[in-house]
């Protein structure tokens, strides 16, 4: 989420007790051990597009990241774990120790790719297809199901992050989420990464997956307004079939667009997104400060393969950065 005068954009995503910089050519994750040191993970970047270049066309370009997106994020939230809680006991329940016997090393693999699509068909049954059954029990004129049915879908989206902000476990994952946003927003501003300066920047960001979200249910409506079909089981099919068109015009608007432009009817369109990232952000401590700007800066190396200054922090334990050295 970063506009540099080469145009690379940077993004970034909170995990458990860390957090993940993604640039063009690798990301780097940053991410506290149990013990007070930070771990680091650092892998380069390999996309289809590089492959087939009609995959960064307009609208397939949105598909394919947000594809991406969501395998990388699934992959960090589990590593992340991983070492978050390394010294705790791992499970040995007798499922668990079948798959074990069964698949070996392969199952840690297969939890995690079954988990995925576990989310994903949670996500889709939760936000477009019970939007769009609700829907259909009220007597209403098939002009206005599109506006009903987004509303619906906007009012589950804000009530399930008002209940999941209410975890302490959540809140933390939030400050992180606010510590990745100031950090890159520091960046943007062409600011030393100190944690002084990092700590006085905007916890909130234009490109942030909370005001994609928002305009992803924004697009679903105007579209369904336009294209309306008869009886449940044709609705519930359009909004899954329609899903790909949905994500590449909510990309080409929120990320292309919105997130690289400051005007003030970008600023009209964001502002729902900004207000709502106020629940999915959090002020961050000054440990997670640090872990930002690790996270930051080990990405810009991979771009940039230049030794940066080091940073110093105050006192928060006994630290120890893991990660390539110079």
């Amino acid at each position: 989420m970063s506009k540099q005068e080469d145009q690379i954009y940077y993004g970034g995503q909170a995990v458990m007790e860390g957090i993940l910089m993604r640039g063009t050519k690798a990301y780097a994750m940053a991410v506290r051990r149990p013990n007070g040191e930070i771990a680091m993970i650092e892998k380069p970047i390999s996309t289809i597009t590089q492959r087939y270049p009609f995959l960064k066309w307009p609208l397939i370009r949105g598909v394919v990241a947000l594809c991406s997106s969501m395998a990388l994020g699934f992959s960090a939230l589990s590593q992340s774990a991983d070492i978050a809680m390394e010294d705790e006991t791992p499970p040995t329940s007798s499922f668990e120790k079948f798959l074990a016997d069964k698949l070996g090393d392969k199952v840690n693999d297969i939890l995690k790719i079954f988990a995925m699509i576990i989310a994903v068909v949670i996500a889709i049954g939760l936000f477009m297809l019970l939007p769009a059954f609700l829907g259909s029990l009220l007597p209403i004129h098939a002009a206005w199901t599109g506006i009903i049915e987004g509303l619906i879908r906007i009012t589950i989206f804000v009530s399930y992050i008002f209940i999941v902000s209410r975890s302490k476990d959540i809140q933390r994952v939030f400050q992180y989420h606010g510590a990745e946003h100031k950090a890159i927003n520091c960046h943007e501003a062409n600011l030393s990464l100190t944690a002084e300066n990092v700590a006085s920047c905007n916890r909130l960001h234009k490109r942030c997956g909370t005001s994609f979200m928002l305009v992803v249910m924004v697009v679903t409506m105007l579209l369904f307004m336009i294209i309306q079909v008869d009886g449940i089981w044709l609705r519930f099919a359009s909004r899954i079939l329609l899903l790909p068109v949905i994500a590449g015009i909510s990309y080409e608007v929120s990320v292309k667009w919105a997130g690289r432009h400051d005007n003030f009817f970008v600023n009209i369109i964001t502002a729902p997104g900004m207000l709502m990232q106020r629940l999915t952000t959090g002020e961050p401590d000054e440990g997670q400060i640090e872990i930002a700007i690790t996270a930051l800066n080990k990405c810009l190396e991979q771009e940039n393969p230049i030794k940066l200054p080091e940073v110093e922090f105050e006192a928060v334990g006994n630290l120890k950065v893991e990660g390539k050295k110079e």
